[in-house]
């Protein structure tokens, strides 16, 4: 427990201030519902089932802030450089920044649900008081509308007893809009599966961009302002506490009690997600500049397993090791963008991807680079972007594993050793040299170029951990992993296992490249 602590302290943090946000939001505006005399008489129809939709309501326009923020990537890569000189623990929380994404989309959802149950109440509640025929207070506010010249006085949506629940839903801005929203967060939660967004990457694609709608529904749906609260004039005049048991005489002319007012609330939603949207508007727009600036390709490699490399150069592209950038080719999708790590190194005159066949998307790409006879397509490129594996020089040990095609972003950082020792002071080469023949063999490698020795099948993790700790007893110690989560949960283990309580000795960080 301690060493996992020493590794995710400030992640603990981070996401404890965030539920306390929602909690404290939470709690707030249910109080205020439920106890505030302004909607005192909205509470006489509703019940508590108020205070549930606007609390619910206050958490989800809080989240809807916050969604936009960690796919922000320039705004994160900004931070990244800009915090180079951080701890680790603080420049790790970039890292998590779509795991964030994920938790704020699932808190978006269950707020969506308590607001969307609370609001069925709600209706429920409001027929049920406009077909009463009891004389009690919640009817006699269901009719209001009808007794009073002012039109707009009403407490209640349902006009009449012949309205219906279905009619107010599909005829109001609030009905509608709730609607098209709820619909649209539907498809973007499910598409964004890990096996739809795995297997069917355009399907997750082109689902996932109904956020816009989202958005737009979400800063109009309070526009309508179906639930109401007493105003402020009609408070001082027919004060519910003063008044609300002499309802049966509001309609006597001598009665110092007179029918009490009403207006919509206020839309709020548009004020959470103005500032957000706004940063993302100029997100897109940098990122659309830069892609549309011209990219050379200089050189095709078709290598074996179907792996197609690409080197480009761009003018002003500037690269570090371990980054990624986003790859469109116009004549396969005009709209569709695959993040792919940079497989060069910032030493080379040249920027390079290996993109392997793992679906439609790929495939058509590879098949376009294959054929002889036909123009080369264009590509065009957004980024670069920052990741974890930009770090790796920042610790004093690190520990490079990938799997897969996940062996990319090591392939620049390996490059960028390679540089550095020829650029070395002699000596420091001559050492280098030495030690690193011990570990060649005759065969080059696809993605770096480097002739390594190649031990086959699954490495023995406590072993290798063991090794690396008694080796480096003092040092902190930087674990980079691009692979499958079953992995992940391997090395994160060992890398809590094998940390020292006493932060003057070993310290294991494990750092996954995420995209």
């Amino acid at each position: 427990m301690g060493n996992w602590v020493v590794n995710h302290w400030f992640s603990v943090l981070f996401l404890a201030t965030w539920l306390g946000l929602n909690v404290f939001l939470f709690v707030h505006a249910f109080l205020s519902y439920e106890k505030a005399d302004k909607y005192f008489y909205t509470r006489e129809i509703l019940g508590s089932a108020l205070a549930w939709a606007r609390a619910s309501a206050r958490c989800l326009n809080f989240n809807s802030t916050l969604i936009l923020l960690p796919v922000c990537r320039n705004l994160l890569s900004f931070l990244r450089g800009t915090c180079s000189f951080c701890r680790h623990a603080l420049r790790k929380q970039l890292d998590h920044n779509l795991a964030f994404h994920k938790l704020v989309a699932y808190m978006i959802c269950l707020h969506t649900a308590i607001h969307i149950i609370a609001h069925l109440f709600n209706f429920e509640h409001y027929s049920r008081s406009r077909w009463a025929t009891d004389g009690s207070l919640a009817s006699i506010l269901s009719t209001l509308s009808q007794q009073e010249r002012d039109k707009d006085s009403w407490i209640n949506p349902i006009q009449s007893p012949n309205m219906t629940v279905e009619y107010v839903t599909f005829t109001s801005i609030t009905g509608v809009t709730g609607v098209i929203i709820t619909i649209a967060l539907v498809l973007m939660v499910t598409s964004a599966m890990e096996f739809i967004r795995r297997s069917y990457f355009e399907v997750f694609w082109y689902t996932h961009h109904i956020f816009i709608v989202y958005f737009i529904g979400l800063g109009i749906h309070g526009i309508g302002g179906i639930v109401r609260g007493q105003t402020e004039e009609s408070l001082n005049e027919s004060h519910p506490h003063r008044c609300a048991e002499f309802f049966e005489q509001w309609d006597d002319h001598d009665s110092h009690c007179k029918h009490p007012r009403f207006e919509g609330l206020p839309a709020e939603s548009w004020k959470w997600i103005l500032a957000p949207g706004i940063l993302y508007i100029f997100e897109r727009i940098l990122r659309f500049y830069r892609s549309k600036q011209k990219v050379v390709i200089t050189k095709v490699v078709m290598h074996p397993s179907k792996v197609l490399e690409l080197q480009m150069s761009k003018r002003g592209f500037i690269m570090e090791v371990g980054q990624y950038i986003f790859v469109n080719c116009p004549s396969i999708s005009y709209l569709e963008w695959h993040p792919f790590t940079l497989t060069s190194a910032p030493e080379e005159d040249f920027f390079s991807i290996h993109i392997r066949a793992v679906g439609d998307w790929t495939e058509n790409l590879i098949r376009a680079f294959e054929q002889q006879h036909s123009p080369i397509p264009r590509i065009e490129v957004d980024g670069p972007f920052g990741t974890v594996s930009e770090d790796v020089f920042q610790y004093e040990v690190a520990v490079l594993v990938g799997a897969g095609i996940g062996v990319t972003p090591f392939a620049s950082i390996l490059k960028s050793i390679w540089y550095k020792f020829r650029h070395a002071d002699h000596n420091l080469k001559t050492q280098t040299a030495g030690h690193a023949a011990l570990n060649f063999d005759k065969a080059t490698d696809i993605l770096t170029g480097l002739k390594q020795k190649t031990s086959f099948g699954r490495p023995m993790w406590d072993n290798e951990f063991s090794t690396i700790a008694n080796a480096h007893p003092k040092s902190v110690v930087g674990v980079f992993l691009c692979g499958p989560q079953t992995l992940a949960k391997s090395l994160s283990k060992c890398c809590h296992q094998y940390s020292s309580l006493d932060p003057r000795k070993v310290q294991f960080y494990f750092n996954k490249e995420d995209f």
